[in-house]
């Protein structure tokens, strides 16, 4: 773990367990934004821009695409379910 100090000084280090459930969390995440969009009964969510601008979308890819995500393995789910969604439509 010195070594990525030696590397980044800023660089944040965890241990097994507190990785593993930050990353279990990550998904949980993701799950509970996605999980009302499925089904005839899903809601419509309201994205709301940097600049002010607004999309309403009930699409799972287009959340994904447009949502800002900060942790690396939320991002990491997010671009493999898009990109699922962009070769099998």
């Amino acid at each position: 773990m010195g070594s990525v100090k030696t590397l980044n000084p800023n660089a944040e280090v965890m241990g097994r367990n507190a990785a593993l459930f930050m990353n279990i969390n990550a998904a949980k995440g993701l799950y509970e934004v996605m999980k009302t969009n499925f089904g005839p009964k899903g809601t419509i969510k309201m994205l709301v821009g940097g600049a002010g601008d607004i999309k309403l979308t009930k699409d799972g890819n287009v959340l994904l695409r447009e949502m800002q995500i900060q942790n690396p393995t939320a991002v990491m789910i997010a671009r493999t379910a898009v990109a699922q969604d962009d070769v099998t439509g």
